[in-house]
């Protein structure tokens, strides 16, 4: 650009230089003033562009950076356990942002820690989901663990017994069948009946804000779905706490003394990485994303992933097509005995799928499509995933997506009217 105006002017002065000497001169000298002028504004516009750019990123990275969880905010609940005999239920995930685990730094801070209660996958959160926990010692501090899951979903009272207050640290993902949700709520309702107050952790939900699905409906109500909520809640767990709390679903309607310590420098828009997995079959970011929308394949035919490095990234099922892409499942960590074991799987690899900002049917409904019998692609498991009967109906009815997505809005327009009471962050 500057080249450019410099050849225009000196083209303007050179034609009327005979005219008079003094204009071509005045010409010739503003067109110097002009190009030094431009060169300085153009040069002060791309720096300013760059400063603008650096600014915003500098400011991405740090509010990110700076995002500090429950366990973190310890000045919140460290005086609440003073003098206290403590209990704590958490797995591999209750870890600080300098990667000590709660449980250390609790007994670093002298607290009186007497248990830890552990949920589905245990308290190193290794074992498959619905595998046997039992109760046992934890070797790095020879505190007794107790087994929350199986047919010990909720602490008796003898469990409870020397303990005054109970912390609860999991990370959660925002998915109604996510089981963390309803071990919460065995704890509030054991923590109400033998008196003992509760504190939640509080982190953030690494799929934000995202409330979508099927809302459950009471009969098909069991572990993998207690209330009555869509298939994503958009909350945190401690969010979830006061819900649990505050529309009276404990048994017989009871509260629990429950204290919520909030995450700092958060709100729900903001992208959250898990620095660890929150349990076996969710190895990574992309993982937990598709969580939600390919769960719903637990209850079919289809295989999605467990057995493989790309577990909740991928689907496929002998039944289905041959599209060029194929995986054979084979024991692994998380699954010793996966679905489909040993069988070569046609299907979709989304490893590398753009994020879904939604509970996504596209790929459910694909499958059933293509599957060569779909009368035997459904199980009866996929109800109580859905909770309710409608989703499979209107699959196998050929119910476009759309009207499917129709039929869910009065349910997520209710719930989010009833969430927005207990919502700590914006």
């Amino acid at each position: 650009l500057l080249l450019w105006s410099l050849a225009v002017m000196s083209r303007f002065a050179i034609k009327y230089s005979n005219f008079n000497g003094m204009v071509s001169n005045l010409v010739f000298k503003n067109t110097v003033l002009f190009s030094v002028l431009l060169m300085l504004s153009c040069g002060s516009s791309v720096k300013k562009k760059e400063n603008r750019e650096k600014e915003t990123e500098i400011t991405v990275k740090n509010t990110t950076a700076d995002i500090k969880t429950g366990a973190d905010n310890s000045t919140a609940y460290l005086p609440l356990l003073k003098y206290k005999k403590v209990g704590i239920v958490t797995n591999q995930t209750g870890i600080l942002s300098d990667k000590t685990h709660v449980v250390d730094f609790l007994l670093e801070q002298k607290i009186d820690l007497r248990k830890i209660y552990a949920p589905e996958h245990g308290f190193r959160g290794t074992a498959d989901a619905g595998e046997l926990i039992k109760d046992g010692k934890d070797t790095k501090t020879g505190l007794p663990i107790l087994s929350l899951y199986g047919d010990n979903k909720k602490p008796k009272p003898e469990q409870l017994a020397g303990i005054d207050v109970l912390l609860f640290d999991l990370q959660d993902v925002g998915a109604r069948f996510y089981t963390y949700i309803s071990s919460l709520h065995y704890i509030m309702e054991a923590c109400a009946e033998n008196n003992v107050q509760l504190i939640v952790l509080d982190r953030p939900n690494p799929n934000g804000s995202v409330v979508d699905g099927p809302t459950l409906e009471k009969e098909h109500s069991s572990f993998i779905g207690m209330h009555q909520i869509p298939t994503l809640h958009g909350m945190t767990i401690g969010e979830y706490g006061k819900m649990i709390n505050g529309e009276k679903w404990l048994k017989n309607g009871i509260q629990c003394n429950l204290t919520v310590i909030p995450c700092l420098n958060y709100n729900r828009e903001m992208f959250y990485s898990l620095p660890v997995k929150p349990s076996p079959n969710l190895p990574n970011d992309q993982a937990i994303n598709l969580y939600a929308s390919l769960c719903f394949f637990e209850g079919t035919n289809v295989s999605l992933g467990r057995g493989t490095n790309k577990q909740f990234q991928i689907y496929g099922s002998p039944d289905l097509p041959n599209t060029g892409f194929s995986f054979t499942p084979m024991p692994n960590e998380g699954a010793k005995e996966p679905p489909l074991k040993g069988k070569l799987c046609y299907g979709e690899d989304l490893s590398k799928a753009p994020k879904v900002s939604r509970l996504e049917l596209k790929w459910l409904i694909k499958a059933y499509n293509e599957t060569s019998d779909n009368s035997k692609f459904f199980i009866p498991f996929f109800t109580k995933l859905a909770g309710t009967k409608k989703l499979q109906q209107q699959i196998e009815a050929g119910t476009s997506e759309a009207e499917i997505r129709k039929s869910w809005e009065k349910g997520l327009t209710d719930f989010k009217i009833m969430r927005k009471k207990y919502l700590i962050y914006n």
